[in-house]
């Protein structure tokens, strides 16, 4: 039986919820496709697009409670990303630099505001206040831009970001106390209660969350389970941060920050959370934003097209004053200074948040008996007008610079390009190492190398019907994981007698630069396996090879000990091999503890200093202490030694015992054995055994050039 819909659901607004949803979707769909093709960024086509369908416009939709809720999860997740995949190390090197631009983000506009609002405007002292305050915060509304052409590591974004966390808490401090200046609460007991409710709010997010979410992830496999458990936390923390009297979107970049070690760059998870919010949630946010925009109430008189042309001049100058004045003093290049401006010239969460609290506070009544609110209707109408062009063009410049910075950052790549290619080869053979074994590789992989990794079976011909059966499973296995993350894995089943010489013949056909073995964490090394490393894999090694063993999942480990033997730095593809520890530290966030000889640390410190990660150095000359280092590991922590073959100069004798040592233990740890490529025939050679003489810094940063970028 058909069932005829009534012509009633059809009547403005809608109220059916899936002719509402399905308006919402088609704008979310049709956006980015129509306005690309113009050279329009997308976001601002979502805002107008609010405009156009809300009760300002053409009233097709409300802004009603589901459209808020929504458009409310799109706001904090914008936050929770921008903590989420900020990168530590780099916010820890530029934490002055954040502090220093949040100075200025706040302090340039706050200064114009007052004067504007208390000289111009003629508002008393604390109104003036509460109105500069609003041209003081921005909202990251254009970071969704800026993540997309994959330009978040960019330092001068790096700095925004932190810079967005103070001004925007220095903003709602402002907020906070005139309100409490207005009603009379501003005493000792208002700051003891304001101050005691962030440092506990700081303090739960920041120490709490991670303990949390490294329990959480260490037994929940599950990944709905662990996507549902990331928008608990943003929630939660959003809550904690009202609770302490701060805004929500503070809570939200504060929960990223806490995840940001537990959820990799290349994982699966995050492949998850982006996308929900880059389709979903963000979109809805910008809606609901566009909602908010009345055209007709510019015009309703001359105080309020004076006060909206006042409030955009300041704003909008005194952002581009800020981040001038970051450019100058830190000496980024015009583009970097350009995004600067970008993100944070717009305005609307907090913006919102002050000119509501400040209009719904009523100081008294006038003689006409009309309210006399602490910011009246003219400056409510004015921030409409302020989110509409500031929104406008933080998302045109945003989009201008990030594409000449992605433009620059690919020139520098061709200048510097690689000369080796990277292909990995997963061995698999265990059920119970595909998953470690295939979220290390995906932590290890040059970021912008998406078809570059292979699994592979060796089937044994004698029982080929079901191995192989078997080899489909593992390897389908495998693949999925990978195509979580947006990595295409290529599955390889060879028919083979001999294991050993089934690899190594793969190895050749593929141009295979490093083979990852897994380690059972129940079987751990087998005298078998012992014997095929040292008699078999090593002894036919043209590929790096990396052992690896896992008792955890390598994004709850914190720290990585990482012990080198003398010369390592003049082994054939050393570069190649620490390449990958890099890549470790900037996917992971984990800290890196080297150990080695002074030449050793010496080159690997110079490296550090053009590619920043969170490290630390340490003297370490004596093989024979390693057992006591090994002792002093504590939970979550991981190790990774560089070894060698009999044939290459940085072997040491006792390397023979780590199997045997591994074993008795480090039961209970991650630990990952990798063997440099030690065939004197090599390309590489020549290169790192010169730089390893001579210690020569220059050559240093040729390599570093290449294959660190």
């Amino acid at each position: 039986m058909l069932t005829i819909l009534k012509v009633s659901q059809f009547d403005l607004p809608l109220e059916d919820p899936v002719l509402k949803f399905l308006v919402v979707l088609i704008i979310i769909l049709s956006a980015p496709l129509l306005l690309n093709k113009i050279k329009v960024p997308h976001l601002l086509g979502l805002i107008i697009a609010g405009a156009v369908v809300g009760p300002n416009g053409f009233n097709v939709l409300t802004r009603d409670s589901s459209i808020v809720v929504t458009g409310t999860t799109g706001l904090l997740y914008i936050m929770f990303l921008a903590g989420l995949e900020i990168d530590l190390a780099e916010f820890k090197k530029n934490k002055y630099k954040s502090m220093g631009f949040g100075a200025y983000t706040f302090v340039i506009p706050f200064i114009f505001g007052i004067v504007a609002a208390h000289y111009v405007l003629e508002y008393n002292w604390l109104t003036s206040f509460l109105f500069a305050s609003i041209f003081s915060s921005h909202t990251l509304i254009s970071y969704p831009l800026v993540s997309k052409l994959g330009v978040v590591k960019n330092r001068a974004v790096n700095v925004t970001v932190g810079g967005t966390v103070i001004t925007d808490i220095l903003a709602l401090l402002v907020l906070a106390i005139v309100v409490g200046m207005t009603t009379g609460e501003v005493n000792t007991a208002f700051w003891i209660k304001l101050s005691a409710g962030i440092i506990i709010f700081a303090l739960i997010v920041l120490i709490g969350f991670p303990i949390i979410g490294r329990w959480f992830f260490k037994k929940v496999s599950d990944k709905i389970s662990q996507y549902i458990f990331v928008l608990v936390m943003i929630y939660l923390a959003a809550l904690l941060a009202e609770l302490a009297g701060i805004e929500a979107i503070i809570g939200a970049f504060l929960a990223g920050l806490a995840l940001n070690k537990l959820i990799p760059q290349t994982s699966s998870l995050m492949n998850r959370v982006e996308f929900v919010g880059n389709a979903i949630f963000i979109p809805f946010f910008l809606i609901s934003v566009g909602m908010l925009i009345d055209v007709k109430v510019f015009f309703k008189d001359l105080e309020t097209i004076k006060v909206a042309a006042l409030m955009i001049v300041i704003s909008i100058g005194g952002k581009y004053l800020a981040s001038v004045a970051t450019q100058k003093t830190f000496k980024y290049t015009k583009p970097e200074g350009g995004i600067i401006f970008g993100l944070s010239s717009a305005s609307a969460a907090a913006t919102l948040a002050t000119v509501t609290v400040g209009y719904n506070i009523i100081l008294g009544e006038t003689d006409l008996g009309e309210p006399i609110r602490l910011l009246n209707e003219s400056v409510l109408n004015g921030s409409i007008l302020l989110i509409l062009i500031s929104c406008t063009i933080s998302s045109f410049v945003t989009q201008k610079n990030a594409e000449l910075l992605v433009k620059a950052d690919n020139e520098n790549t061709i200048a510097e390009s690689n000369p080796e290619a990277e292909n990995i080869l997963l061995a698999v053979n265990h059920p119970n190492t595909i998953d470690p074994m295939t979220n290390l590789a995906l932590l290890i992989k040059s970021k912008n190398a998406t078809e570059n990794v292979f699994a592979l079976n060796i089937i044994n011909e004698e029982t080929k019907d079901s191995s192989k059966k078997n080899a489909e499973t593992l390897l389908n296995q495998v693949v999925e994981i990978g195509a979580s993350a947006d990595v295409e894995i290529t599955a390889v089943t060879r028919y083979d007698t001999d294991i050993i010489e089934g690899i190594n013949n793969v190895i050749k056909e593929y141009d295979i630069t490093d083979l990852m073995i897994g380690i059972d964490a129940e079987k751990r090394f087998s005298p078998s396996f012992v014997y095929n490393l040292y008699s078999g894999y090593l002894d036919h090694n043209t590929a790096n090879i990396l052992v690896y063993h896992a008792v955890q999942p390598a994004s709850t480990v914190q720290k990585y000990l990482v012990i080198l033997p003398e010369n390592a730095e003049k082994e054939a593809r050393f570069f190649h091999s620490l390449l990958k520890i890099w890549n470790i530290a900037r996917n992971s966030g984990s800290k890196i503890e080297f150990y080695g000889t002074d030449a050793t640390i010496s080159m690997i410190e110079s490296i550090r200093k053009k590619v920043n990660i969170d490290a630390s150095f340490i003297i370490f000359n004596n093989w024979n202490e390693l057992s006591k280092l090994i002792g002093k590991m504590k939970d979550n922590e991981a190790l990774i030694l560089f070894m060698a073959h009999r044939s290459m100069i940085s072997y040491l004798p006792q390397m023979q015992n780590a199997p045997d040592y591994l074993n008795e233990n480090l039961r209970d740890r991650n630990f990952l054995l990798m063997f440099p490529i030690h065939q004197p025939e090599t390309k590489y050679r020549k290169d790192t055994r010169d730089i390893g003489n001579a210690n020569d810094f220059v050559e240093i940063g040729k390599i570093v050039g290449k294959l660190f970028k």
